[in-house]
């Protein structure tokens, strides 16, 4: 394990396999200056896509928790109202 220069945190390497394709356009980011290296790319792409994926499972938890305990009525009632002001309060 090494420290990441850009984080501080500790690193592991790992090895991952591309299609030429792909490479090419990760390069292409690289040189255009989008990411300063493959790593960054790489780094971000699967940052991002963890990301993604905790949201994911917090909505599905949120889902199911709503589908084991309904709103009541006037839980419903109060969630509109409370929305239908702030919609009112926006300037458009």
């Amino acid at each position: 394990m090494e420290y990441g220069a850009d984080t501080g945190r500790r690193t592991e390497q790992i090895a991952v396999r591309l299609p030429s394709s792909v490479l090419s356009e990760i390069d292409e980011l690289v040189n255009g200056g989008v990411y300063p290296s493959r790593a960054a790319l790489a780094r971000a792409g699967i940052e991002r896509l963890a990301a993604h994926e905790r949201a994911r499972m917090i909505d599905a938890a949120i889902v199911e928790g709503y589908r084991r305990q309904p709103p009541t009525d006037g839980e419903t009632r109060a969630a509109d109202a409370s929305l239908r002001g702030a919609v009112m309060d926006e300037p458009w």
